[in-house]
Parts: structure tokens; sequence; C-alpha cells
């Protein structure tokens, strides 16, 4: 099956919605991006508060001083919620989805634009490209980049244009989203995911464009990179549940290291503590996992100043750990 939508003329109106929490420190250069991406249409940004606990609401009004933004309340603070709030509140044909910690480069809307009207897609979007300037940073931004990070999928590590069964961010016709009710509220992460695979199943094509390039700033430490990748293999193992013909072998790799390494260590232990030599062959299977990422690192060796490097197989181990680890314990 196949949705057919109608062409878009010149210059067509374009809807910018920017779910918010706790972004004073992003909001204002991520909104300049938009509001200066030198798209020739109509063009306006509706910004979804969250209810922060920074300066993020004070930054929000003084840009509202703009007759192009608009201001609308997300009490939940979640984002498919405050996605949806900012669609309703919008009135474009097209809707272009960022974030607060997302800078939109310059051409970006109108590119978007041309290649809904090129591909008749229902949504298209790029990938995420990770930078930063510190070691850590550094070596995260690699690895969220790197087919031995997390996949190979072409909104994550690049490619070649054409149908794809997800991208970052993305820009979507109106009749597409209220065609599948929008965001589901229930997927606190992986909503994205979730969306295209509605609108894919309702016969809309999701469409990769590998120029649409959008700079992200990763984690900026350990902990908070083990819980974001911990999250989100929860909402991928719901998202699984949900739709359960969207599961792939790729999303086992990562919970299977994960049990294999804690198992091989646990077992490993008993056996030190019982002097039972055959349990510490155990110990075999995080050896040989530990072995596996400085190897996959060492395939970066040109790409990382020698700092960055030295972290980048504790990186690695943290995302694979705390994704596979996030996808056997669930949604509860």
């Amino acid at each position: 099956m196949s949705n057919a939508l109608p062409s878009l003329s010149a210059n067509v109106p374009v809807s910018v919605v920017m779910p918010v929490l706790n972004e004073e420190r992003y909001l204002a250069d991520a909104c300049a991006a938009v509001l200066d991406n030198g798209y020739d249409g109509p063009l306006e940004l509706v910004i979804a508060l969250g209810p922060s606990t920074d300066g993020t609401d004070a930054v929000a009004e003084a840009i509202a001083a703009d007759h192009r933004v608009v201001l609308v309340a997300n009490p939940t603070g979640a984002t498919p919620s405050g996605l949806n709030l900012a669609i309703a509140a919008s009135r474009s044909p097209v809707v272009v989805r960022t974030d607060g910690h997302a800078r939109l480069p310059h051409g970006y809307v109108a590119d978007a634009v041309a290649a809904l009207t090129r591909t008749g897609a229902g949504n298209v979007g790029g990938r995420m490209v990770p930078t930063s300037d510190a070691p850590l940073g550094k070596a995260i931004a690699l690895a969220m980049s790197s087919p031995w990070g997390i996949g190979g999928a072409g909104h994550r590590v690049g490619g070649t244009a054409g149908p794809a069964d997800s991208v970052y961010l993305g820009a979507f016709r109106r009749e597409a989203l209220e065609a599948v009710g929008g965001f589901d509220e229930h997927f606190r992460r992986a909503q994205d995911w979730e969306l295209n695979y509605r609108l894919r199943h309702a016969g809309f094509t999701v469409f990769f464009v590998p120029t649409m390039a959008v700079p992200y700033e990763p984690r900026r430490s350990w902990r908070a990179l083990a819980r974001q990748f911990f999250e989100s293999g929860r909402w991928r193992r719901e998202v699984v549940r949900v739709h359960p013909d969207s599961r792939s072998a790729r999303y086992l790799a990562a919970p299977v290291v994960a049990a294999a390494v804690g198992v091989g260590l646990a077992l490993g232990a008993l056996g030190i503590a019982t002097s039972l030599v055959w349990l510490e062959l155990a110990f075999l299977a995080p050896i040989a996992y530990v072995a596996g990422v400085i190897v996959a690192s060492l395939t970066h060796l040109r790409d990382l100043p020698i700092r960055s490097l030295l972290l980048l197989p504790a990186v690695f181990a943290t995302m694979h750990i705390a994704w596979g680890a996030g996808y056997l314990r669930g949604i509860r």
C-alpha cells in the first residue's frame, strides 16, 4: 500500500516544532539556527515549554519577541506530548522537528521541503552528527557515529539516499502525521522510530537524505552516557513489545553481550570463591568482549587524539552494556 501525497507549492509555509526542558544553555543558539535558516517561504517556530528548573522559560520568552515564534505549555515535560502540543498549535502543511540541543545547519529547511517535493515521502530526514571538543566528548561522538557503537543505521552513521526505517529528527507532511495520529505519547523514548514505523505501515515513505546532517552535542559524563543508553534500550524493547514485527537480530546483539558479560563475571567469581576451576573459565566471556572492543577501537586509530582514543574502549563498553541491560530490563 502506498499513500500518494499532493505536490508542494514553491516556498510552502513551514512550522518548526521544538520541545524543550532545561535547555537554558542551548536554546538561544537552537532557535537562531531555525529563525536564520535562510528559508524564503513563511516560517514559524513553535516551542513547547516543559516545567524547566533553569532559565529556559526566560530565554524562550525573550526569543518570542520575534512574531514568528509561538510558545505553548507542555506540563508533563515529556518529549512526545510536547511535540504533539506544538504540532497542534502549528498551522503549516510542512512540519519540521528539531530540539533544544540541535543546531539546524543553514539551508536545512529548504533542503527538507525540496526533498519532500522530490520524493513524495511522508517524512524526510538525515543523520545526527555528534561533535565535541572535550576528550570524553570526542570519544562519545565517534562511538555514536561508528558501526561498532550503535549499529549501521543510516541516520546514525550515514549512507546513501533512499527509503529508510527511520531518520534523525524529520520533516513531515502534515497529512501524513494526521493520518497516523501523531506521536504516541506512551513512548517517552524511541518515539521517532515508533512514529516512522507507523508511517511506513500506513503506506507513507520515510526517506533518508544524507545531506540533511545536523550537529549534536553528546553527553558530557559517564553517568549521563550510561543513563541515556540504558533508557534507549528499555524503550526499544517496548517498541518491539508493541510492534512485534519490528524485531530485528541487530537489536539482540547488545542484550546478548550484556548477559554474557554479566553471567561470565558472576560464574567466574563463584569459581574463585569455591575453587572450581571449570567455573573460572566463564571469565573468558568478558575477557573476549574486552578484547573485541579494544580491536574495534583500534580501527579508529587515526580518527581521534590519543587521550580520546584511550577512552574509546570504555565508551563502547558503556554504550553496549547499558543499552543491553536496558533492553533486558524493559518497561515495567
